[in-house]
């Protein structure tokens, strides 16, 4: 006896289509548009939240509160993990040695704990502030012709570093760094 019957998948007409195999492959193709749309969701996020985290340091003076200042103008929190001052292109340690070179003993200031600190969003941190204008007035003029200078490296809560580097042409414009630069302890501000 000879086996008659009609087997489907044996006798397929030319150009007929696979169905089965058609379904795969969309499925597939909608599987891979899926991840990648995922994928690029999991990048905007990421983006929207370091624009909620992202400090921006600026260093400015008062005339009228007689200080100098670092704002935080960001909307996250900016975690200062170096602070460095030169006077005439010299790493200076504090503020006293500041004043010895710019030849400045027996100013009478006041200062702020910056290095190694926390600026939250909108914060000012009065770093040096002088007890009077007229000594406001001659730390100023000494330091403009000494060419007082500053480095300050920070960072936001997820790690994204800048710097500020008021030895640059560009003065106090933040540079994106990969991470902050070691400091030799002989190099480091403490205030």
């Amino acid at each position: 006896m000879s086996d008659t019957s009609n087997n489907s998948d044996d006798t397929r007409r030319p150009g007929s289509i696979r169905w089965d195999a058609a379904a795969a492959i969309i499925a597939s193709l909608v599987g891979l548009l899926a991840l990648v749309v995922a994928g690029y969701t999991a990048y905007i996020q990421r983006q929207q939240v370091r624009a909620q985290v992202w400090p921006y340091l600026l260093w400015a003076n008062s005339d009228t509160q007689t200080e100098y200042m670092w704002l935080n103008k960001g909307v996250g929190p900016a975690v200062i993990k170096s602070a460095q001052v030169f006077v005439g292109g010299k790493p200076q340690r504090d503020w006293n040695a500041v004043m010895r070179s710019l030849q400045l003993d027996g100013m009478s200031f006041g200062q702020s704990t910056f290095n190694h600190n926390v600026l939250s969003a909108g914060e000012k941190l009065d770093w040096l502030k002088f007890r009077n204008h007229e000594d406001f007035r001659k730390f100023r003029d000494a330091a403009s012709q000494a060419r007082l200078d500053f480095r300050i490296c920070y960072c936001s809560t997820l790690g994204d570093c800048w710097t500020n580097d008021s030895t640059r042409v560009d003065r106090n414009i933040r540079v994106p760094v990969a991470k902050c630069p070691a400091v030799p302890a002989s190099q480091q501000f403490d205030d």
